[in-house]
């Protein structure tokens, strides 16, 4: 088997990385924002963050804007 599909640390073979979701919420942390949830429809997402009200989220787009914070 070629080497260009295997990787290096452990002999796993290689996956493409996932795409990226649409739409991302994340929440400030000590060691900067962390994302908690990720989703390609805007609705599900502020469903998502509606449903967990006083935590102090963020909705951002794919392009890093911000679309919200709760």
């Amino acid at each position: 088997m070629s080497r260009a599909f295997v990787k290096e640390d452990g002999g796993e073979r290689w996956t493409p990385p996932a795409k990226a979701a649409e739409y991302r919420v994340s929440l400030d942390t000590p060691d900067g924002p962390e994302t908690v949830y990720e989703a390609d429809d805007l609705l599900t997402v502020l469903q998502w963050v509606s449903q967990r009200p006083g935590q102090g989220f963020e909705v951002r787009g794919r392009d890093g804007r911000l679309l919200a914070a709760s």
